[in-house]
């Protein structure tokens, strides 16, 4: 086989960055107009269809005709078309009118129907993107082929940008615009362009969107979305209660997310045990609109449910905004003002090229005007060159000769009906001279102004405004005064249990009430029990593994089981790799006292627990205690302690912990404690009072490490050789 050597550097550049550009430039970025590719070779399509004004048409026709512009399959095509329908309800200004189903964008799992049984056509608002596209108010350029042409931007006459919603992933880069209410950007733009220095808050108070929602407005996070581009805010869901049924219903969830994503989430936390309140939960949504109904228990405090649910789950959701636009083929990322500024400019450059050609349209028409004046002055002069002329071709010269008028105008004479040739049609026609020649000084001067471009702009603004405006849908509340302060703890019951851990990996959570009924533990045949620890339900538990690992698990989080069940099995709860088994079990309490692991080599480690606290929830850390040798032995003690360490070699050393010095780091080796000779080890290390030694005193020693004493006969029936 045959290599060829490649610099990635250049096999990158050849390869990857066309295809990289193509995206970003030609599919997932929006342009100023509002529009990725997609959308505007459709609308474009319904456009030269008729559609702005005809009947609804199958949408398969419309997917069929849009390839000839976008040639990608046709659900892909019929999918972007979705998007942009009524129906759907994805934006706050629709531009295609439809009829059937289009699903939901509040909805996962409400499908489209097919494109073969649903109809189409462009909703009103689209004239103000058509009104001057057959009026060179933009460049048009080939399509794939080269059989058509196709606008590389549409003219529209309103900042569709920033009104309504776009996302978009490129490679490498992303773009995410929220939409904002009609209304206030047309009066945000005519203010801009009188004043470019005008601050926008007063006036585009916040987004809106079409599902509604509230948002909870902080001025100074508003601002920054504002000012670059970037950022963040939380909108919630509204919600009635009813109290007669004890139904919460929720009627506007959050733009970015669905209604099966919250009731999935809600259900997982009811079967989670977190949910008590809550007896169940549906999706009640009909052709009136979304309802999603929460049956409640009587006397439940609903706003502190509500508290929980918004914490919990996307009732309450983040919406984080990319401003990324593709501004002349490159793509930046803006702030609105910014934005605004943009479209301006690009809005000036449409009206300048859309006054150009009417200019050119009116001096044309006043210019074969100006010639039909000059034969009025004698109309049988014309009939006379006209009825003399021999020959066909030369009619044309004759009149130009005639009557001093060029070959255009002389066309346009020759080409009177007969019938017309009468003085009241000839004044009827020349009466607009006058008319035509102050237009056409008004647009000239109108060319020559970018004021009165713009106030001609801003007129076109206030109509859209007050043709096609609504009222907000999202609502704005205070972040606040609405600031959820809600953790699991304040809301979950507390009581006392008992967690026992077993050496087979089963962990039980029982409750002292229970254990009061029936104490019989039930285990596996050859299963037992490894820990037994008193705590209650709202504690954390430290679980070391033999891997080095420790977890973090919330108690309540442990599903409660009652004596004569076998429990959780922790590889199933903590997510332990494969052969990895729990060790040690502690209640992490305020995270005072110590953990001391000892170790095959005789060395023992004093690690104060609170070196496993952790700023953020982290459920693992890893190297909780060294791996330079076999752990042998764990325990938790509050202050020091007298443990006893046990060898190979039947020793045992006696010793309190204050000789071994503190370790801040976890997974430090620690000091060598007990010495078992040259061919034996260290083989548990436990507390004195668990140890079976009725007397400390002969296994101990002033100075460590030290090699411990012999162990008497009485002392070798405690639990020291049993191995944890």
């Amino acid at each position: 086989m045959n290599f060829t050597e490649q610099k990635i550097a250049d096999t990158l550049e050849t390869n990857y960055m066309p295809y990289a550009m193509s995206v970003i430039v030609s599919r997932a970025i929006p342009e100023i107009d509002g529009f990725k590719p997609s959308h505007r070779k459709l609308l474009y399509t319904m456009y030269k269809m008729g559609l702005l004004t005809g009947q609804k048409t199958k949408s398969a026709n419309v997917v069929g005709q849009t390839m000839r512009l976008n040639p990608h399959g046709d659900m892909a095509i019929y999918e972007t078309m979705v998007r942009l329908t009524r129906g759907n309800a994805a934006l706050l200004h629709p531009f295609v009118d439809s009829k059937g189903n289009f699903g939901k964008q509040f909805s996962r799992d409400m499908a489209f129907a097919a494109s073969r049984y649903t109809e189409v056509k462009l909703d009103e608002i689209c004239k103000e993107l058509f009104s001057e596209i057959d009026k060179d108010s933009v460049e048009f350029q080939d399509n794939y082929d080269a059989t058509m042409k196709e606008p590389k931007l549409l003219p529209v006459t309103f900042p569709n940008i920033l009104v309504n919603p776009n996302e978009g992933i490129a490679v490498g880069m992303a773009s995410k615009i929220c939409s904002f209410n009609l209304r206030e950007i047309c009066e945000a733009t005519v203010a801009y362009m009188r004043d470019e220095k005008v601050d926008l808050i007063p006036i585009i108070k916040a987004p809106d969107f079409p599902g509604g929602g509230q948002i909870l407005y902080d001025e100074d996070q508003m601002r920054t979305i504002y000012e670059t581009g970037r950022g963040s805010f939380k909108i919630r869901s509204k919600y009635n209660y009813d109290k007669k049924n004890n139904v919460i219903e929720i009627t506007e969830i959050p733009y970015s997310t669905t209604a099966e994503v919250i009731i999935d989430k809600v259900i997982e936390l009811i079967k989670a045990g977190k949910l008590k309140d809550v007896t169940d939960i549906r999706d009640e949504t009909d052709l009136s609109g979304l309802k999603i109904a929460i049956d409640v228990k009587r006397n439940v405090d609903i706003e502190k449910l509500m508290s929980i649910l918004f914490k919990t789950t996307t009732l309450q959701d983040t919406f984080s905004c990319n401003f990324n636009l593709l501004i002349d083929g490159m793509p930046k990322v803006l702030g609105v003002k910014e934005i605004l500024k943009e479209w301006v400019r690009f809005r000036v450059d449409c009206v300048r090229r859309t006054l150009r050609f009417d200019l050119s349209k009116k001096e044309a028409k006043l210019h074969l005007l100006k010639g039909l004046e000059k034969i009025l002055l004698d109309i049988d002069k014309a009939i006379k060159i006209i009825r003399e002329t021999e020959k066909d071709a030369l009619v044309v010269p004759s009149l130009m000769e005639g009557f001093g008028i060029d070959e255009i105008q002389a066309n346009f004479v020759a080409e009177i009906k007969l019938r017309n040739l009468n003085k009241e049609y000839l004044l009827k026609n020349i009466v607009d001279i006058a008319d035509l020649e102050r237009e056409i000084d008004d647009i000239r001067i109108t060319l020559e102004s970018d004021r009165r471009i713009k106030n001609l702009i801003s007129k076109q603004l206030q109509e859209i405004s007050k043709k096609y405006g609504k009222d907000r849908l999202t609502g704005i509340i205070s972040a606040e005064e609405n600031q959820i302060e809600y953790t699991p703890e304040k809301y979950i019951d507390d009581f006392s249990l008992k967690v026992f851990v077993t050496k087979q990996g089963y962990i039980k959570k029982v409750s002292l009430v229970s254990l009061r009924a029936s104490n019989v533990q039930k285990l596996k045949d050859t299963d037992e029990i490894m820990q037994e620890i008193e705590t209650s339900n709202k504690e954390e538990l430290l679980l070391f593994s033999n891997q080095c690992n420790v977890y973090k698990v919330k108690i309540y989080d442990i599903p409660s089981v009652k004596a004569s069940d076998l429990g959780e099995y922790m590889a199933n709860l903590l997510g332990l790799e494969e052969g990895e088994m729990i060790v040690y079990a502690v209640v992490a309490g305020e995270y005072r006292g110590y953990m001391v692991f000892g170790f095959e080599d005789g060395r023992t480690c004093k690690v104060p627990l609170s070196a496993y606290i952790t700023k953020t929830n982290r459920k693992m850390l890893t190297k909780a205690y060294s791996d330079h040798s076999v752990l042998v032995g764990s325990v938790y003690i509050p202050e020091d302690r007298d443990l006893v360490a046990f060898g190979s070699n039947e020793k045992a050393l006696v010793f309190n912990t204050s000789m071994i010095p503190e370790k801040v780091t976890r997974s430090s080796q620690g000091v060598k404690t007990f010495n078992p000779g040259k061919r034996g080890k260290m083989i548990n290390l436990i507390l004195f009072e668990k140890s079976g030694i009725s007397d400390a005193k002969p296994y101990k020693s002033r100075n460590l490490p030290a090699a411990g004493a012999k162990l008497i006969a009485e002392d070798k029936d405690g639990e020291q050789l049993s191995l944890i």
